[in-house]
């Protein structure tokens, strides 16, 4: 289930997850402290399977990993896809 999302935890006991290329469009998971917590895959396809940028709340993931805590607080995960990997 969290692959399909673009993030998997690694290492459990771990707080962070890695980000990898989502399977769906976009989810809502809607937490038990009443946020919510979005993910979009922006030109996601068949043929888009390479993420080219990661935002959080409008701001660039540079480290390929989320916190745990990022996920509790609520907010807005996009991916932006394409058919070419990054350079």
């Amino acid at each position: 289930m969290f692959s399909s999302l673009g993030f998997y935890p690694v290492s459990p006991g771990s707080d962070t997850y890695s980000l990898g290329s989502p399977a769906v469009k976009s989810a809502v998971l809607n937490l038990e402290n009443g946020k919510t917590f979005t993910v979009d895959a922006i030109n996601q396809s068949d043929k888009n399977i390479y993420v080219q940028k990661v935002l959080l709340n409008g701001k660039p993931v540079k480290d390929q990993e989320i916190r745990h805590a990022d996920i509790l607080n609520g907010g807005k995960l996009t991916f932006y896809m394409s058919s070419k990997p990054a350079k």
